[in-house]
């Protein structure tokens, strides 16, 4: 897979405002910008967790 020229970008946002129409691809890419933000937000959370006190995760497990 290589990388995307130009060419296949315009494609890709063509195809998109077919699909979705022009009003809906903001709330798309805001819907999918929180959700990524907060699988961000859960993973720094268990990292922490984890390299904060692993005696704590074996207490809430037993």
């Amino acid at each position: 897979m290589g990388n995307l020229g130009a060419t296949e970008i315009i494609l890709i946002v063509f195809v998109l405002l077919i699909f979705f129409g022009a009003k809906k691809i903001p709330e798309l890419a805001q819907g999918l910008g929180k959700g990524i933000r907060e699988f961000k937000k859960a993973v720094k959370e268990t990292e922490d967790d984890v390299t904060s006190d692993p005696k704590k995760i074996d207490e809430k497990k037993g």
